[in-house]
């Protein structure tokens, strides 16, 4: 069975896909931005401001459809510039204190809206 997730605290689709689909005990979330779900708007401060909404908006997506951080088995993570990466990585980090999940990083040409980073997640049901 395939069941799309949506949620009004996080920022709502772009463009013509979910912001999530449970499948087959799995939760795969779509890519998130650092957009405010109130404003639509690119949070202001930077990368790391950004990195932590897209984390929590991720978690939103996640709670949304029974799931949570410590049920995620893989994140990929996309930077505008990967000389961010650290700092990503110092908010990422903070999400998963313990057995983080798989994960990849890469460097982007772009991102949609000029974001500086955006993640996407799967986790267990």
């Amino acid at each position: 069975m395939r069941e799309p997730i949506q949620t009004d605290q996080a920022p709502r689709a772009i463009g013509p896909y979910s912001q999530a689909i449970r499948a087959g005990g799995l939760v795969f979330t779509s890519g998130q931005l650092g957009l405010d779900p109130a404003t639509g708007k690119l949070r202001e401060g930077g990368v790391k401001a950004q990195a932590r909404q897209c984390m929590e908006n991720a978690h939103a997506i996640l709670k949304a459809a029974g799931s949570d951080f410590s049920k995620v088995v893989k994140a990929t993570l996309f930077l505008a510039d990967i000389q961010d990466f650290g700092a990503v990585n110092e908010v990422y980090g903070g999400y998963f204190p313990s057995d983080p999940p798989a994960r990849s990083a890469f460097q982007v040409a772009a991102l949609p809206m000029g974001a500086l980073v955006e993640i996407e997640m799967i986790g267990l049901a």
